[in-house]
């Protein structure tokens, strides 16, 4: 597995909001927010159902993977997914960093990474404790 999830019963501005929330308790922000459904509409006329990609970011955490390989950058930020589902329901996904970083053949860069699903796990676990 690429990642985990977590099904809310909310809508997707709310809980983009709620895990733009979360995620700051860990220390990341969102540096990036992609529209897929409204880019597909655009450049395609496509209906699909609300999809959004937030690429997160914890400065500290991103320096330290930077520093142990500069290339880390192509595996960076941590994406987190909001979509709504067919029966109403938000999932978010998030993208496993040990999953992904364990790509790079670095030393630290496993226990990074180890540090970064923890904090990813607690956001996903804060998600569904409110």
């Amino acid at each position: 597995m690429y990642g985990f999830n977590v099904t809310l019963n909310t809508t997707v501005p709310e809980a983009i909001q709620r895990v733009t929330d979360a995620l700051a308790t860990e220390g990341f922000g969102v540096l990036t927010e992609i529209d897929v459904a409204g880019t597909l509409k655009k450049k395609l006329d496509l209906e699909r159902r609300p999809y959004h990609i937030l690429g997160a970011c914890n400065p500290k955490l991103a320096a330290q993977a930077l520093e142990a390989d500069p290339d880390i950058g192509l595996l960076l930020p941590c994406n987190v997914v909001v979509r709504e589902e067919a029966n109403g329901e938000v999932t978010v996904g998030f993208m496993d960093p040990v999953a992904v970083l364990g790509l790079v053949e670095q030393e630290g860069v496993a226990s990074l990474a180890n540090e970064v699903r923890s904090r990813l796990e607690r956001v996903r676990d804060l998600l569904t404790s409110v």
